[in-house]
């Protein structure tokens, strides 16, 4: 009780505190981004081979727990010291403690990132249930994101949870009231949903997934639907500029479509920090408040 009165009284240490505890879980969204997709393959290849009458029988376990995490090259099971957030890998100089194989930079950069993210999150709510929401909120959304940049998917066992959690929150008002996050869940999903078949109906083409419905629906339950058209426009800003860079400097081949899920990750996550100032700020520009 003493470390939690001194966690409320003290700003600073709360912060250092919510970013180290970001560090370890960065740690854990590196498996989670890596292993689930894995996961639901291999439960959609079950039930085809059910549906199909083929055997089916179970094979080596694949969670996000077992097996334990080991070097892709030489099988080496990484042990705890191997797996502190960042620190492991400068010390391991980023390759493999026995084949000395190189090591990923994204898994250190996404430790980093989900440690200061959360630290942000920290500085802005205080000690909160805003600020708890707002780390769920945070690490789900990262997850999210490098799973569609991946495999160009926004996974339901993420997103419709976020949903209905987001929903559970503002039965306490802890962003905006109930109605507003109600509204915002339809009006996100219904949103994107007539865009997606507009476009489909133009030119014959899907020009996003489903998934990015529902993640939008879930930022909407959480954030309200007032913050929706910000999230939209922000989004489709980042998605533009990014995706003209990317033909322009021929890192990317105009036929090979763009997840649109990080830049709607991107986009919430402003708007859940700084949502508030900027509708405020838009308004003002606009002459209407």
């Amino acid at each position: 009780m003493a470390f939690i009165e001194l966690l409320q009284t003290t700003p600073s240490l709360f912060i250092a505190v919510v970013t180290f505890w970001g560090l370890l879980v960065g740690s854990f969204l590196n498996v989670v981004i890596y292993r689930l997709p894995i996961m639901m393959e291999r439960e959609w290849r079950a039930q085809c081979n059910e549906l199909n009458g083929k055997d089916s029988s179970p094979i080596e376990p694949f969670t996000l727990s077992i097996p334990r995490s080991r070097c892709p090259q030489c099988g080496h099971v990484i042990t705890a010291l191997e797996n502190v957030p960042v620190i492991s890998y400068l010390l391991l100089g980023g390759k493999c403690k026995q084949c000395k194989a190189a090591i990923a930079k994204r898994y250190p950069l996404i430790e980093a990132l989900t440690g200061l993210l959360s630290g942000i999150v920290a500085w802005q709510f205080g000690f909160d249930w805003a600020c708890a929401g707002g780390l769920l909120l945070t690490w789900s959304l990262i997850a999210l994101t490098f799973i569609d940049v991946d495999h160009q998917l926004l996974p339901d066992s993420i997103t419709l949870p976020l949903l209905w959690v987001g929903i559970v929150f503002n039965l306490f008002a802890v962003y905006t009231d109930l109605q507003s996050s109600v509204i915002g869940a339809i009006a996100g999903y219904m949103t994107l949903w007539l865009v997606f078949h507009s476009f489909k109906l133009i030119t014959g083409k899907e020009g996003m997934g489903y998934g990015d419905f529902k993640l939008l629906a879930a930022l909407g339950a959480w954030l309200g639907w007032s913050f929706l058209p910000s999230i939209v426009l922000l989004s489709s800003l980042v998605g533009a500029v990014i995706g003209i860079a990317l033909v322009v400097f021929r890192q990317h081949q105009r036929d090979i479509p763009i997840p649109f899920g990080p830049y709607l990750a991107t986009a919430g996550w402003i708007a859940l920090v700084w949502g508030e100032a900027i509708n405020t700020t838009y308004l003002n520009w606009a002459g209407i408040s």
